[in-house]
């Protein structure tokens, strides 16, 4: 290979000819150069002939990685990622994403940039919908179970793809929730919070790993040797294909970080970056660094062989092409679809439920009023996928009126939400053909709101589906207000007024401050972005046919003025008040969230009893094993998601208040109980200690507490001597 075809092996360009006008070179141009990558290539056809010219007219003949988002499913759409893990069950999120690869692969995608190996505690921020959520060791759980199922066992297989960690490391912890602010961490917050769930994914395999766009510490992460060559390949021995964020190497200019692209460049080798996305930076000032002497031919080299064996691993060299139409036929699968169903009634979280107001006993509710836009955008409901590729979901208005037939399901769309500052995004995702919504004028939205009402009044219970449509998270995206957007509070409040039983049903990428709701409304069920049987789901817990399972993967605020809030905090100043309820450290405002971490009900109830810890005391290395009874205390059959959580009293570094350290969801027949056991080991009780500069597991007691949720009160104790 010459400096060139290597030069070209860390690029990788956009594939989008909407693009070109944009100032950016032709794909078929840079497929004869022999680049590396491509990504957001939609058509088939564009993907076969540019991949024909890579192999075949060009000296060295080396296939392209297509690359794309491949985040909650391909064709068939899953609910949002911070959805599959309010299920906690990793098999469900291995088997979609496993899904999602085959139908992905099969239309040419070899690359996915996902899964989002992001901790996010903070409601604020736009992308906690592509996360795992709040807790390091829910995700890391989670985050393996993605790898596997878009890997699987070997890459070359027609039905795996390349994985992609993402963005290594702290992005979710943006000032005030902004996208892309700088982060401000400490050695203790990234070694025990952030890079769990990376270092998860990569001892599973991972193929590659993102750096994320912003400043860690006053350092941008694809400048940083410490972030990249000391840990992520050092401490975690990864030795795979390291890619930037879009655009990042230049932008190490725009952050004030490097005098200019050739400075950018030198600085991003260094730090042992293999590909650069979208920037070109490499490819136009690499030759000058060359020449200086100030990168060598042994570092040109390791970094182009990770980007050869990943197209090695996947096949390519011996099949580089894809069949047209196989994709679409796998999207029409009932295997698939069935799964997607099963995701989203595993994701769908019952935050309320009065007087047992649920199920609705579908022979004697009557004629039901579905209000809000939301109920029928396939859109808002997560059809949107992938760039370019059209996806289909059932919408909540069709799955109930499947169930209930037309004449007993009234419809009124209420008052749109927009967003009020639209972002540099909008008008690119325009040029897809994504739907829009006529802007409403005050006045039309009071109509709109009126028509509502009236509707309402004409059924026996009101389903309200608010929150956001689905332009209002992802990324640039952040939101300074966690309530309903736009009006929808005001007609959740005028639906109450009439006196019909109200279930308020929540759409959106992010837990929302219902605060208001949860003290008015009769149920509400977080539903998020459920997918392609999204309305189908709805239905089926509406109705009873499915018990809800699914726990919150994120803490619920009350209001935006408690983010970050997460559960997993200190005990900090005057820790006895904390021990009492109600405390609070606002004048306006209690400091516990309005839904806890983990929680979630179900229409089955259980209790837990007879807390065993196989011994009292342990010395360092040892394990001890914790058992605990669950018994399903209702008539009705149901899963429950076990979850036991850890407390060190003392030691050389405080410690969180409360630590997942094992979950478990089981079904629980009615009236029985079951015998649940968690091994607890150095692992578990180990942690980065900023006083000794080192990982220690200190001779202390710990609190144990085995529940349904964070604010579990069955509680044993043990002790761990030197």
């Amino acid at each position: 290979m010459s400096i060139q075809d290597k030069l070209a092996q860390l690029t990788q360009v956009w594939g989008l000819e909407q693009m070109v006008g944009m100032g950016m070179p032709h794909p078929k141009d840079m497929a004869s150069l022999g680049v590396g990558s491509m990504l957001y290539v939609s058509s088939m056809s564009d993907k076969n002939a540019y991949q024909k010219i890579a192999v075949e007219n060009t000296k060295c003949g080396i296939p392209m990685l297509y690359g794309t988002d491949v985040v909650h499913g391909y064709r068939t759409a899953f609910p949002l990622p911070l959805g599959m893990a309010c299920s906690w069950d990793p098999e469900i999120l291995e088997q979609a994403q496993h899904v999602a690869a085959k139908e992905a692969r099969a239309d040419g995608i070899t690359w996915t940039f996902y899964p989002n190996a992001d901790i996010a505690r903070d409601a604020r921020w736009g992308r906690v919908g592509e996360t795992m959520g709040e807790d390091p060791y829910l995700a890391s759980r989670l985050i393996a179970a993605e790898i596997k199922g878009f890997q699987g066992n070997n890459l070359s297989n027609e039905e795996s793809i390349a994985a992609c960690l993402k963005h290594f490391v702290g992005y979710g912890a943006c000032v005030g929730g902004r996208d892309y602010e700088q982060v401000n961490l400490s050695e203790s917050e990234l070694r025990n919070t952030y890079y769990p769930s990376f270092s998860a994914g990569i001892q599973q395999g991972a193929e590659s790993v993102m750096t994320a766009y912003m400043d860690l510490n006053s350092e941008p992460l694809t400048a940083s040797r410490y972030q990249l060559k000391e840990v992520l390949r050092g401490e975690m021995g990864f030795d795979r294909l390291i890619v930037t964020d879009a655009g990042t190497i230049g932008n190490l200019v725009v952050q004030g970080n490097a005098k200019d692209g050739v400075d950018a460049a030198e600085r991003a080798m260094s730090a042992t970056v293999n590909m650069d996305m979208g920037s070109y930076q490499y490819f136009q000032n690499l030759p000058k660094l060359l020449e200086l002497g100030k990168v060598s031919m042994g570092q040109l080299d390791e970094a182009v062989r990770p980007i050869l064996m990943t197209k090695f691993k996947l096949g390519l060299f011996e099949n580089p092409y894809s069949e047209p139409g196989k994709s679409e036929k796998l999207a029409e699968d009932p295997a698939s679809h069935a799964l997607a169903r099963k995701a989203a009634q595993n994701s769908i979280v019952l935050l309320k439920n009065k007087d047992s107001i649920l199920p609705l006993d579908e022979q004697t509710s009557g004629k039901v009023a579905v209000i809000g836009y939301l109920a029928d955008s396939q859109i808002d409901c997560g059809a949107a996928t992938v760039v370019g590729v059209p996806a289909y979901a059932v919408t909540p208005l069709q799955g109930l009126k499947e169930r209930l037939g037309v004449d007993r399901v009234l419809y009124a769309p209420g008052p749109f939400a927009e967003r009020t500052i639209p972002n540099f995004v909008s008008e690119f995702i325009a040029d897809f053909g994504l739907e829009k919504r006529k802007l409403q004028s005050w006045a039309e939205q009071t109509d709109s709101i009126n028509e509502a009402v009236k509707t309402a009044e004409q059924a026996d219970v009101i389903l309200t589906f608010l929150g956001e449509s689905a332009e209002m998270s992802g990324e640039a995206s952040s939101r300074s207000d966690l309530s309903l957007p736009g009006r929808q509070q005001e007609l959740l409040e005028k639906l109450t007024d009439t006196g019909k039983p109200v279930i308020l049903v929540l759409i959106g990428g992010r837990p929302l401050a219902v605060t208001w709701a949860q003290e008015h409304v009769n149920a509400i069920l977080m539903a998020w972005q459920p997918g392609r049987e999204g309305g189908h789901a709805i239905a089926d817990i509406l109705f009873g046919d499915v018990n809800p399972s699914a726990h919150l993967a994120m803490t619920f605020p009350r209001s935006a003025g408690q983010c970050p809030q997460y559960y997993a905090t200190t005990l900090t100043h005057q820790p006895a008040s904390q021990q009492k309820q109600p405390f609070s450290r606002y004048w306006n405002e209690l400091s516990s969230p309005l839904y806890p971490f983990g929680y979630g009900m179900s229409y089955s109830t259980f209790g837990y009893g007879n807390l065993l810890l196989s011994k009292n005391k342990i010395s360092c290395g040892e394990n001890l094993t914790v058992s605990v009874e669950v018994t399903n205390t209702s008539n009705r059959d149901g899963s429950e998601v076990v979850q036991l959580y850890l407390h060190q009293r003392w030691g050389s570094d405080t410690r969180p208040i409360r630590e997942l350290k094992g979950f478990k969801k089981v079904f629980i027949l009615a009236g029985e109980t079951k015998i649940i056991t968690f091994c607890i080991g150095p692992k578990e009780m180990s942690y980065y200690s900023t006083t000794k500069q080192s990982y220690v597991q200190d001779a202390t007691i710990f609190d144990v507490w085995v529940g349904g949720d964070s604010m579990a009160e069955l509680k044993g104790e043990f002790e761990v001597i030197a």
